[in-house]
C-alpha cells in the first residue's frame, strides 16, 4: 500500500543501463506504487533481484524523509529479529527470515549511485544488514554487479564495493582507493594465482567505460560485543583507471583507480577514526572549546564532557550533576522489605525476576534491549545474584562516552564518541521527582518541568515484529499505571537534560524498576532505536511539535 502523502514529489526513475552512458534527468514519472518501497513475493524461490540498472532523481523532502523511514523500520524489524534468535549467527536467521517475508527493500530495481533513505555515514554492524536494505547485495564477495546474462546487453555493470583491506595489494587513502579484483585466493585469503578479467572485474571494467560510480563502504576493524568489524557507507566514487598489475605475491591482478566524488558529506570512517581519537586525546585533537573533560566530576562510570567552540555560553556548568534519580523517600520506604530472585550465579529462566518480565529475558547476552514493554524489571538489592547478572544492565550505569555540546540549530545537545549499537543503553533521564501536588505547587512559581507521560511511546516500535509474526502484538504486561509525576531538573540534572527533540529519534525512553517496587515511579532509560554513528546528535521524541525547542527552556 502506498502512504505516501498525496502531494508528495514524483519520482525520476531514470534507465541507466549499458552501453549507453547515464542520460541526464529525465521527467519525473509519477510512482504511485513505490517501485522502491517494500518487495513482497509469496514463497522464497520468487524472491529474486532485479537485474533493471536505475537511478533515483527529484527526491521532495517528503520522499527523503518516507524513504528514510522506510530503511530505519527495516533495520528495526532487522535488529529485533537478530537479538530475539538469541543465537551466535542471528544476523543470518534475522535475514533469512526477512527475506521468507518479502521484507527486503530496494529489490525490485538494481540501483545505481544513492539509494534513497540511506545517508553518507550510516554505519552497520553485520554484513547481512546491506543486503537486507540493498546497499550491498553480496554476501561474501566484496563487488556487487549485474551479470551480463542478466544485463540488457550483456556486459556486467558494478553497483557497489567493500574495501576491507582482504587483498594485499589495496591502497586506501580515503579521497583515493587502489582496489584489488577479486579472485586467485586460498582459503586463507592469499594470492595463489592470477585474477581474470572476468565477473565482477570485467564490470568494474565496464563501469569505468561508461563513467557509471559505484557506492564505496568500507570494513573496519571493531571489536565489541562479539562484532569484529563494522561497515561505514562512505559514499559514490568514480574509477578513474584500471590496469593488470603484479602484485606483491608475484601474481597477476586487476587494479582499479577509485576517486571520490564532490558535494558530498565527509566520510564515516574519517568521523569513527575522529571519535576514537577524542577519547583518548581530545586537547591534541581539539585544543579549543572544552569548557570540562568531565562534567559529571566523576560521578558516572565514564566522563562527560562539555564542548562548547560557537560562544561564551558556559551554562550547562553552573547546575549539580546528577547521575541518579532522586525519588520522595516515601517511594524506597514502601519497597523495604521486598522479595527477590535466589540465583547466585545470575538469572535463570525460570526465576522470580524473569517471571515479573512475562517470562523472558528483557536483555540479550550483550546487554542490549530485546524488546520494548510497559516496564522492566531488573534485579533489585534483594536479589542474590551478582552485579553482572544478565538482568542487571541499566543499573551499571553510563558505559558510553557522551559529550554536551553547543549546536547552532538545537542549542546545547548531546553526542556520542562512541558507536552505538541499536538496543544498547544509553543513560538515565534524571531529575527531582514531584508528585502531582507539589508539581502544581512548583509551575505556579514559574518553574519548568518535565512531564514524562508526555514522552511519545517508542519502545512499542522497538522489537515490532507483526510483519514476521503477526500473532504477536504490542506487549501490555507487565501492566503499569499512567505516569502521573514530574521531574525538576533546575538545579540539579545529568546529560540527558540536553538530549534534542525530533519526531524522528534515534532514542526509546524504556521505564525501569530495580531499588524500589513502586511501579508508579519507575527510572527513565534510555536506549538506542537504531545504529547511532559516532558524533551524531542523539535526540528523543518529548511529544511535542518538530518546531518546539525539545528541551526545558532552562537547559537551553
Amino acid at each position: 500500500m502506498d502512504n505516501r502523502p498525496a502531494n508528495a514529489n514524483a519520482l525520476a526513475i531514470v534507465p541507466a543501463e549499458a552501453p549507453l552512458p547515464l542520460p541526464p534527468p529525465a521527467p519525473p514519472v509519477e510512482n504511485n506504487n513505490r517501485q522502491l518501497a517494500l518487495s513482497r513475493s509469496a514463497s522464497y524461490r520468487k524472491y529474486r533481484r532485479s537485474a533493471e540498472l536505475v537511478r533515483v532523481l527529484d527526491l521532495g523532502p517528503e520522499d527523503v524523509a518516507f524513504y528514510r523511514d522506510q530503511v530505519r523500520r527495516t533495520l528495526m524489524i532487522y535488529n529485533g529479529l537478530r537479538v530475539l534468535s538469541g543465537r551466535v549467527r542471528g544476523n543470518f536467521t534475522a535475514a533469512t527470515m526477512m527475506r521468507t517475508h518479502g521484507l527486503w527493500i530496494n529489490r525490485d530495481k538494481r540501483i545505481v549511485g544513492p539509494i534513497p533513505g540511506i545517508h553518507v555515514g550510516d554505519i552497520f554492524f553485520y554484513r547481512m544488514e546491506l543486503c537486507v536494505i540493498g546497499l550491498h547485495g553480496q554476501t561474501q564477495a566484496g563487488i556487487d554487479y549485474v551479470t551480463a546474462r542478466e544485463s540488457s546487453n550483456g556486459e556486467p555493470i558494478a553497483t557497489s564495493i567493500i574495501v576491507s583491506g582482504g587483498y594485499e595489494d589495496d591502497e586506501d587513502a580515503g579521497e583515493v582507493i587502489t582496489y584489488t579484483g577479486h579472485g586467485g585466493q586460498d582459503r586463507f585469503n592469499h594470492q595463489c594465482a592470477n585474477q581474470k578479467l572476468e565477473g565482477g572485474n570485467l564490470a568494474l571494467e565496464r563501469s569505468m567505460h561508461y563513467g557509471i560510480e559505484v557506492r564505496v563502504i568500507r570494513g573496519i576493524k571493531y571489536y565489541s560485543a562479539g562484532v569484529h568489524m563494522v561497515y561505514v557507507y562512505d559514499g559514490l566514487y568514480r574509477i578513474t583507471n584500471c590496469w593488470f598489475d603484479v602484485g606483491r605475491s608475484g601474481f597477476g591482478v586487476y587494479k582499479y583507480k577509485l576517486e571520490r566524488m564532490d558535494g558530498q558529506p565527509g566520510m564515516g570512517s574519517v568521523t569513527l577514526k575522529l571519535a576514537k581519537s577524542l577519547k583518548t586525546r581530545p586537547l591534541l585533537i581539539r585544543p579549543v572549546g572544552y569548557l570540562s573533560l568531565d562534567l559529571s566530576r566523576g560521578t558516572q562510570n565514564v566522563p562527560v564532557f562539555l564542548f562548547n567552540d560557537i560562544d561564551r555560553d558556559d551554562e550547562p556548568m553552573y547546575y549539580e550533576y546528577l547521575p541518579k534519580t532522586v525519588f520522595p523517600p516515601f517511594v524506597h520506604q514502601q519497597s523495604r522489605s521486598g522479595t527477590g530472585c535466589v540465583c547466585e550465579t545470575g538469572c535463570r529462566q525460570d526465576c522470580l525476576c524473569i517471571a515479573k518480565n512475562g517470562g523472558t529475558f528483557p536483555y540479550d547476552t550483550t546487554g542490549l534491549l530485546v524488546k520494548g514493554k510497559p516496564v522492566v524489571f531488573e534485579c533489585g538489592p534483594h536479589c542474590m545474584c551478582p552485579p553482572n547478572c544478565r538482568n542487571r544492565v541499566a543499573q551499571r550505569g553510563m558505559k558510553l562516552r557522551l559529550e554536551i555540546f553547543r549546536s547552532r540549530e538545537t542549542g546545547w545537545a548531546v553526542r556520542s564518541l562512541d558507536l552505538i549499537q541499536a538496543g544498547a543503553f544509553i543513560c538515565e533521564y534524571t531529575g527531582v521527582i514531584l508528585t502531582r501536588e507539589q508539581a502544581q505547587i512548583f509551575s505556579m512559581n514559574g518553574d519548568r518541568l518535565v512531564y514524562p507521560n508526555r514522552f511519545t511511546p517508542k519502545w512499542e516500535e522497538w522489537g515490532d515484529l507483526s510483519k514476521v509474526f503477526p500473532e504477536l502484538e504490542c506487549p501490555v504486561f507487565p501492566t503499569i499505571p499512567p505516569l502521573d509525576f514530574a521531574m525538576d531538573v533546575s538545579k540539579m540534572r545529568n546529560v540527558a537534560c540536553y538530549v534534542s527533540h525530533s519526531q524522528r529519534p534515534n532514542l526509546l525512553v524504556q521505564n525501569v524498576l530495580y531499588d524500589h517496587s513502586n511501579i508508579s515511579f519507575p527510572h527513565l532509560m534510555l536506549f538506542a532505536l537504531e545504529n547511532i554513528p559516532p558524533l551524531t546528535e542523539l535526540s528523543l521524541d518529548y511529544g511535542v511539535p518538530d518546531d518546539w525547542t525539545g528541551k526545558p527552556l532552562l537547559c537551553n
